[in-house]
């Protein structure tokens, strides 16, 4: 009988959110993507360890920030060993509102990439939906450096996105859910709030319904999933990146995993042309109030995970 992991394959592109290589051959996804606290976490086991002492001992007069580099892209060559597709590789979260510096960063990442023999077309630059970071991606795509925007929350920065002919796009369902039922607090209903009805869902499916309207070639990955009930209502999205234990979910449940997002049902609804340029998406962003808080949290999330990840390379150059 087929597994439900399966079943969504037929209609979705599965990606593995994680820097587990043991997961990714588990799971066989076409795509992975990391952040530096995915690649914080896998570090820091004992299995992963030799890849930051390898690096380190390759380049001992590289800077701090040129190591940390050269780690990610050390995590992103295994995982193209194993995934026959793509990989997203993160820009510095700390450079989310500099958008020269994040161009200069993801030329150096590519560099790293190309100089090991590993295409461009291999590799995503995963940067902040800012709107610094959606100018530096229009940069970068324009010399041919595909680029993953993330921390997207809302459609204003899918619209910005769309207009930098970013290659992918990854709005985030689980943190939409986890502010709603937060600001909801005793008065959040679940059962009123799950499948179709997820705060979070139903932000990617405007987006979706927005892109196929207009025929709009940035690629959706659905992201940061809380449980499958999220999953499989956005089934049928271009990519859904999921994390290992979500995957060993869908592996061990058996049954059908039907498309629920397609394009000709995203026309029928046909959302209206809305045009963006700074002011708009300044404006529409500071209107929403968890689009704002998110975003911000999840960059300093991110920034603080950098650190840490500065910090053990530190220790690890003390201990070579």
């Amino acid at each position: 009988m087929t597994t439900q992991l399966d079943s969504l394959r037929q209609c979705t592109t599965v990606v593995a959110d994680t820097g587990d290589f043991e997961a990714m051959r588990a799971y066989r996804p076409t795509d992975a993507t990391t952040n530096p606290s995915l690649i914080l976490k896998a570090v820091q086991q004992a299995a992963y360890r030799p890849l930051l002492d390898r690096v380190i001992t390759d380049h001992p007069g590289a800077s701090l920030a040129e190591t940390s580099d050269l780690l990610l892209v050390a995590f992103g060559r295994q995982i193209l060993e194993i995934v026959p597709g793509r990989v997203s590789t993160e820009v510095d979260a700390r450079l989310s509102f500099d958008s020269l510096a994040s161009v200069e960063r993801a030329r150096h990442i590519i560099q790293h990439y190309e100089n090991a023999g590993i295409g461009r077309e291999r590799v995503l630059i995963k940067l902040a939906s800012t709107w610094e970071g959606i100018q530096a991606a229009r940069t970068l795509q324009a010399e041919g450096i595909n680029c993953n925007l993330t921390l997207l929350f809302c459609l204003p920065q899918a619209i910005a996105c769309a207009q930098a002919k970013v290659t992918l796009i990854s709005p985030f369902v689980g943190r939409i859910y986890d502010w709603f039922k937060k600001a909801a607090g005793t008065e959040w209903d679940e059962s009123a709030n799950q499948g179709e009805n997820d705060p979070g869902v139903r932000s990617v499916r405007s987006i979706y319904e927005y892109y196929k309207t207009y025929d709009i070639p940035t690629e959706i990955m659905g992201a940061s999933f809380r449980n499958i009930g999220q999953i499989k209502a956005l089934a049928g999205c271009d990519l859904l990146t999921i994390s290992p234990e979500l995957l060993g979910q869908l592996d061990a449940a058996h049954g059908e995993v039907p498309a629920v997002l397609d394009v000709a049902s995203a026309k029928a609804v046909a959302p209206e042309w809305r045009a963006s340029n700074e002011i708009t998406f300044r404006t529409d962003l500071n209107q929403d109030a968890m689009a704002t808080e998110k975003l911000a949290e999840g960059i300093r999330q991110f920034t603080a995970d950098a650190i840490k990840l500065d910090t053990l390379i530190q220790q690890a150059r003390q201990q070579a």
